[in-house]
């Protein structure tokens, strides 16, 4: 279907058209040096975009470059505010994660899930002669549609799903032999899944970051008493209490959030899933892909993929109600893809991104081990369940984890349709590496938004080494069937493994600096860990010790670290954490619990969207592989039409 009316030809000369064509010479390939050819490409390919200007700014910025390039230059054009901080309004999927069904996709509404057609660009490239005439014809086995246009303009059409769609175009140039131009166009729809944890949904990077104000807010610290209190900076915007004797309302200071695209599981455009399927759209010009997003920060195996879990936090709503419990990813795809059956019988799921584990062993209890230093808070953690020793997660990793991989892989099965080949497992990088892969020092640096943080030197080389030597060897053995992995068999249970990535973070840890990272960091954030005001006073209406305004803090400036430290998760996004037990809430606004949680809970020792990047071009590759997208076009042919008869001019 054209969007421009057709120049229908006379039956006569269809018919002749038709007999001619028995006439033309063998065809050459249209790969002959300054051969003219039909050139083709799917329009806004990743269909999660409802406007394909947002997914040309990609397209503009991949031109040869890898996505951490794409990324860095992203971050340098948005001035470290993110490119993603106005998409994240234009998605086929809205803030509670719902599919748009149907979705307005450029003024056009289409089945999210399963499209019926796609929007196509056609041009006449090569030695086109200057002025000449194209009469072009589309044929999907409907009848073909025609028109003429000026060979110099490009055709936009919709062709239909499934289907193969036959272009013709005859070359009229003066005198010269008409020529006949054929190809095949059809469009194939990749359907990709994103599965798994904190690291899969993209956490520590929201789409449209916290605006800080230069002015203090005041927390409480556990210690209770009148002068335990320190300020930091305050959300932007935010005219309530700031000082600890003024409470105020949650819902008043969830008005100045940062933004996510899901905010119950932090689910971000940033993510390695949402950056490898987008380039995989960016690439190959002849697909489209549907991206269904499903990874949710704090998911295990047990509570979060094949069970439900709960949210991270909840947005701001108009009935005020917290739906605290986030459903089972697996069932949520599940769900997704009967419903897309019905409708095409043929639909599959073609990729899944998968990362988890972490959770399954107390990662997030190791990293509070590591940073948590002073004896009340250390005390009060152990007490909750919130640090984890080595020891206990390597017993978590030895004895639950294999067993939950049996039953992940048993629940992925039948999604894939037998082959977890298509599944591919994104491993972790090791957060705690710099200067050639040394693990980092240790100290407040990065971690001094809190009076009771400071990395421990001696558990945080403990962490570091176990996560090298144990943990990531044993996630690759149960992916790959290798370790003595349960496997009932190893050929067929065994996931496509992307781990590359590892070894670039091995410069890019938490703790990595650089004579090149913002000015602002540089500036404020002190490698002696005194990055902020100590006194009460003074500090609720100046709050950084260099004298500048946290207001000039920028998420997504390229930097040394890939690893969001303490103080970039509170400086980016400063969550409340809504979504915890009910023990476990917050008093008020000023709590000492929320004054710990906002420092970690938006994602501290999470890659950043540079990390995410990284892993990106690493699957990117495999997913690929996976797909079979390298694979030789069919040709394209073209031939000279004879001059027609005297008699058939007639």
């Amino acid at each position: 279907m054209i969007p421009l009316p057709f120049r229908t030809l006379p039956a006569a000369a269809l018919l002749l058209a038709g007999i001619l064509t028995a006439l033309l010479p063998a065809p050459a390939t249209a790969q002959d040096a300054g051969a003219m050819q039909i050139s083709w490409e799917v329009r806004n390919r990743f269909r999660l975009f409802r406007e394909e200007r947002d997914f040309l700014l990609h397209v503009e910025n991949a031109r040869n470059r890898s996505i951490l390039s794409a990324e860095q230059s992203l971050g340098l054009q948005s001035e470290g505010r993110g490119w993603a901080r106005n998409m994240v309004n234009r998605l086929c999927i809205d803030l509670q994660g719902r599919v748009n069904q149907p979705c307005t996709r450029d003024n056009v509404k289409e089945n999210y899930i399963t499209p019926i057609d796609h929007p196509v660009t056609v041009r006449l490239t090569g030695a086109v002669p200057v002025g000449a005439t194209c009469a072009w014809s589309f044929d999907d086995g409907d009848g073909p549609q025609q028109s003429t246009f000026d060979c110099a303009e490009p055709i936009n059409l919709r062709v239909r799903y499934g289907r193969q769609t036959v272009a013709t175009v005859d070359v009229s140039s003066g005198s010269d032999p008409t020529q006949r131009i054929q190809a095949e166009i059809q469009v194939r729809d990749i359907f990709i899944a994103g599965l798994g944890d904190s690291v899969a949904s993209g956490e520590g990077n929201p789409d449209r970051p916290l605006a800080l104000s230069d002015e203090g807010f005041c927390f409480r610290s556990y210690l209770g008493t009148a002068g335990a209190q320190y300020y930091r900076p305050s959300r932007a915007g935010f005219k309530g209490g700031r000082a600890c004797e003024a409470p105020d309302t949650l819902a008043n200071w969830q008005r100045y959030s940062a933004l996510w695209f899901n905010a119950p599981c932090h689910r971000s455009l940033y993510s390695y899933q949402a950056r490898t399927a987008l380039a995989l759209a960016v690439r190959y010009t002849h697909i489209a892909v549907t991206f269904l997003p499903l990874a949710c920060t704090g998911a295990s195996i047990g509570d979060g993929l094949l069970g439900s879990q709960r949210a991270r936090e909840c947005p701001p709503g108009k009935t005020g109600v917290c739906n605290t419990s986030v459903n089972a990813q697996v069932a949520e795809l599940r769900e997704a893809l009967t419903a897309a059956k019905k409708r095409q019988p043929d639909r599959t799921l073609d990729l899944v991104l998968l990362s988890v584990g972490a959770n399954d062993v107390y990662f997030s209890g190791l990293v509070a081990d590591v940073i948590v230093e002073t004896a009340t808070e250390r005390a009060l953690f152990r007490r909750s369940g919130v640090i984890a020793s080595v020891d206990d997660s390597r017993d978590a990793l030895t004895r639950e984890l294999p067993q939950s991989f049996v039953k992940l892989r048993e629940a992925l099965k039948p999604l894939v349709g037998g082959d977890l080949s298509r599944v591919v497992y994104v491993s972790y990088a090791n957060p705690a590496l710099a200067e050639g892969g040394v693990p980092c020092r240790g100290g407040r640096a990065g971690f001094d938004i809190h009076p009771a943080f400071s990395a421990d030197p001696q558990r945080l080389a403990r962490v570091s080494t176990y996560v090298d030597t144990e943990f990531l060897p044993q996630l690759k053995g149960l992916a790959t069937c290798t370790r003595g992995a349960l496997c009932r068999d190893p050929e067929a249970d065994r996931m496509t493994f992307v781990d590359a990535h590892q070894a670039t973070f091995a410069d890019h840890g938490f703790c990595a600096r650089s004579g090149n990272d913002p000015e602002f960091d540089r500036a404020c954030f002190a490698e002696s860990g005194q990055s902020f005001n100590p006194d009460i006073v003074s500090a609720a209406s100046q709050p950084m010790l260099c004298g500048r305004g946290a207001s000039e803090y920028r998420a997504y400036l390229p930097r040394a670290r890939w690893i969001r430290d303490a103080n970039d998760s509170y400086f980016a996004a400063m969550t409340y954490p809504q979504g915890l037990p009910a023990a476990s809430q917050p008093s008020d606004i000023h709590d000492a619990t929320w004054g710990v949680l906002s420092a970690v809970y938006g994602g501290a020792v999470h890659p950043s969207a540079e990390g995410h990047a990284a892993m990106a071009d690493a699957a990117l590759p495999a997913a690929s592989a996976v797909l079979g997208l390298d694979a030789v076009p069919p040709n394209v042919t073209r031939g000279f039409l004879p001059q027609l008869l005297p008699s058939a001019r007639q």
